[in-house]
């Protein structure tokens, strides 16, 4: 069920960040441009987390989706706490059976908590 919702789940991540961080990163781009690239990598981690729960392991995050990923917002000046805003949303609305099996949630937090922690 995950693959079919990315656009709309990481919608509501992106709702989530805005609403804590109303300038966004901060950064000297227009909001609606900000809005947009902050939704693609919040898709790109719930690609991740589904290829994990598939594999049944990291793999897919740690060499696709942390490492470097802090240092990389830092160095565009994106404070990775807005990420963690989302991504906690997302961990924290997670529901059984209505967006996955009870065992798939359990993984599929765990795999949010792991980016999370990374970020943080």
């Amino acid at each position: 069920k995950l693959a079919g919702n990315y656009d709309a789940v990481a919608q509501e991540a992106v709702d989530a960040i805005y609403k804590k961080f109303p300038n966004g990163s901060g950064r000297d781009i227009d909001a609606g441009t900000q809005k947009e690239k902050c939704k693609r990598d919040i898709v790109h981690y719930l690609r991740l987390i589904n290829y994990c729960l598939v594999v049944g392991g990291t793999g897919p995050l740690d060499e696709w989706g942390i490492a470097g990923a802090r240092e990389v917002y830092k160095a565009l000046g994106i404070d990775a706490a807005t990420y963690v805003t989302g991504l906690t949303v997302l961990r924290d609305r997670g529901c059984a059976p209505r967006d996955m099996s009870a065992q798939a949630l359990v993984e599929y937090r765990g795999y949010l908590d792991y980016v999370i922690n990374s970020m943080s």
